[in-house]
C-alpha cells in the first residue's frame, strides 16, 4: 500500500470567467525617530473585506445561474444527464464521471451515461461489488433518500485500509485516485439516482465547492423528473400507438409487403392497414386522423378496427368501404375530420382497385417507370355532409412496387408540398435495381433520400407511414 498524504482541495474550473479580488493593503506609518523601531502590519480595511466577500457571491451566483439555464434548455433525458455531469465536474473540480439512473419506483428507465469515460470504462466500474462503490451505497441504502447522509467522500482510495480489492484493481486500470459522490434525492421527485465525479489525484471539493454543486443538483433533480416523466409518456404513447397498428404483416401469395411507421413526439393519428380478403385478395389502407395525443390516438384505433370490418364485408367496392367509414365518423365524432385511402388489390392479375379521401396518390415505382398514380380529387373525410369519389384502377406489371405513404413524409422534409412530391419521385427514380426487388430496402432507401437525418431526428410532431406491395 503506498504512503498516506494529505488530499489536495479540488479547483472549481468554473465555464464561467471569475474575477479576481484582492484586498490592497494599508499603507504602512511613516517611520519612526531611530530610537524606537515599530512596524504596522498589514490590515485589510473592513470594508474591502465585506466587499470582496460579496463580489465572491456574486460570482459563485452567476456560475450557478448559467448553468442551470444550460440544464433547462435540454429537452431529453441523454443530453441532460450529459450536461448534468459535465457541469458537476466543473463545479468540484474533476475532469471524470458518471451518473446512474435509477428511479426508486422501479419504472426505469435505468441507464448509466458516462463523462471522460469510455464504455469499456464504465464496463470494468461495473465489475466492481456494487456495495463497494459509492452510487451503490447512495442507491441502496437510506445515504441516498431525502434527509440522508447526502454525499460520500473518498479523498484517496488508495490510504483507505477497507478499499474493495477489485475497487482498488479499477481504480488503478483506470487511473482515478478520488471520488466524491452526491444523490438526485429530493422529497417531491424521490430518488432518481447517483452522480460520482473521480479526481486524477488525491482530492477533494472544499465547503464552498460542496455547497454549490448541492444547490446545483436539487436544481437538476427537479428537471430530470420532469424529463422523466415526459419520456414515460412518450414510450407509453409509442407502445399504444405500435399495439393499434397490425403486430406483423400478412402473407398473401403475388405480392410482397413492407411497412415503415415513425409516431411523433406526442403521438398521432397516422396509421396502415394490411388484410387479406376473400378470394385470395388483399386491402391496403393508410390514412391519418386530425390532432395530436392520446385522442388521435385513440380515434385512429377505431377508426381502423372500423375500416377492417368494412373492407371484410365490401372491399371490393373501395368507395362503398370509405363511405360508410365517412357516415360513421360524421356520426360519432363530428368534430374531427381524417384522410384515408383503400385499396382492394387482386395479386394473381396485378389490379389494384382504389380509392382517396383527401389522401396523396400512391408512387409506382418499376424498372420502367416512376409515376404517381392518377386519382381523382377528393375531400377528407368528414369535411362534407355527403362523401363520394370515384374509384381508380391501376394494372401493375411484374415487379413494381406500389408504394403508400401518409402526409408526414412529405410535411417533415421541411419542403414545400410540391417540392417534397418532386423529392419523393426523385427517391423512387433514384433506387437502385437490386434494392427494387425487396420492398424493405426500397422502403428504407425512400426514407433515407427524403430524411438524411432520420424519422427520429427529425424536428416535427408530423407522423411518418410507408406501405410498400411489391407484385410478383
Amino acid at each position: 500500500m503506498s504512503a498516506s498524504h494529505p488530499p489536495k482541495v479540488a479547483r472549481i474550473d468554473s465555464p464561467i470567467a471569475t474575477s479576481a479580488h484582492t484586498v490592497a493593503p494599508v499603507p504602512a506609518a511613516p517611520s519612526a525617530p531611530p530610537v524606537t523601531k515599530t512596524t504596522v502590519p498589514n490590515v485589510p480595511a473592513p470594508g474591502a473585506l465585506l466587499q470582496d466577500r460579496l463580489a465572491g457571491w456574486v460570482s459563485d451566483l452567476t456560475t450557478l445561474h448559467e448553468l442551470t439555464e444550460r440544464l433547462a434548455r435540454t429537452d431529453s433525458l441523454d443530453p441532460a444527464l450529459q450536461e448534468l455531469l459535465s457541469a458537476g465536474a466543473a463545479l468540484v473540480g474533476a475532469r471524470r464521471g458518471l451518473f446512474v439512473l435509477e428511479p426508486d419506483d422501479g419504472l426505469g428507465p435505468r441507464r448509466t451515461v458516462g463523462l471522460g469515460l469510455a464504455r469499456s470504462d464504465l464496463g470494468h466500474i461495473e465489475t466492481v461489488p456494487r456495495c463497494a462503490l459509492p452510487y451503490g451505497k447512495l442507491l441502496d441504502t437510506t445515504a441516498g433518500l431525502p434527509g440522508g447522509d447526502g454525499e460520500i467522500v473518498h479523498s484517496d482510495l488508495f490510504a483507505e485500509d477497507g478499499l474493495d480489492p477489485r475497487h482498488r484493481e479499477v481504480a488503478v486500470r483506470l487511473g482515478y485516485a478520488a471520488s466524491y459522490a452526491l444523490p438526485l434525492s429530493t422529497e417531491d421527485a424521490g430518488r432518481l439516482g447517483a452522480a460520482v465525479w473521480f479526481y486524477d489525484e488525491p482530492a477533494e471539493p472544499h465547503e464552498r465547492q460542496r455547497h454549490l454543486a448541492g444547490l446545483y443538483v436539487r436544481y437538476a433533480t427537479e428537471h430530470l423528473a420532469r424529463l422523466l416523466e415526459l419520456e414515460r409518456t412518450r414510450a407509453c404513447m409509442a407502445t399504444v400507438t405500435e399495439e393499434l397498428l397490425p403486430s406483423r404483416l400478412p402473407r398473401v401469395a403475388g405480392v410482397q409487403l413492407a411497412a415503415r411507421h415513425r409516431s411523433g413526439p406526442r403521438g398521432g393519428g397516422d396509421w396502415y392497414d394490411a388484410l387479406p380478403l376473400p378470394d385470395a385478395a388483399l386491402g391496403l389502407a393508410v390514412g391519418s386522423v386530425t390532432g395530436r395525443g392520446p385522442s388521435a390516438v385513440a380515434a385512429m384505433g377505431r377508426l381502423r378496427a372500423s375500416l377492417r370490418a368494412y373492407a371484410v364485408m365490401e372491399g371490393e367496392d373501395p368507395v362503398a368501404v370509405l363511405s360508410d367509414l365517412e357516415l360513421l365518423l360524421r356520426l360519432t365524432e363530428p368534430a374531427r375530420s381524417a384522410t384515408a385511402l383503400f385499396a382492394y388489390c387482386e395479386p394473381a392479375l396485378r389490379k389494384v382497385t382504389l380509392a382517396g379521401a383527401g389522401h396523396n396518390p400512391p408512387l409506382l415505382i418499376g424498372e420502367r417507370r416512376t409515376e404517381f398514380a392518377e386519382t381523382s380529387v377528393s375531400a377528407p373525410l368528414g369535411m362534407l355532409a355527403c362523401w363520394e369519389a370515384p374509384s381508380v384502377e391501376i394494372e401493375a406489371a411484374a415487379g413494381e412496387t406500389v408504394l403508400l405513404y401518409t402526409d408526414g413524409l412529405l410535411r417533415r422534409t421541411g419542403d414545400p408540398m410540391d417540392r417534397a412530391f418532386a423529392r419523393l419521385h426523385a427517391a423512387g427514380a433514384s433506387a437502385p435495381r437490386p434494392l427494387r426487388r425487396d420492398p424493405d430496402a426500397l422502403a428504407d432507401h425512400v426514407l433515407r433520400v427524403m430524411l438524411p437525418d432520420g424519422p427520429d431526428a427529425a424536428d416535427s410532431e408530423e407522423d411518418v407511414v410507408l406501405l410498400a406491395a411489391r407484385f410478383e
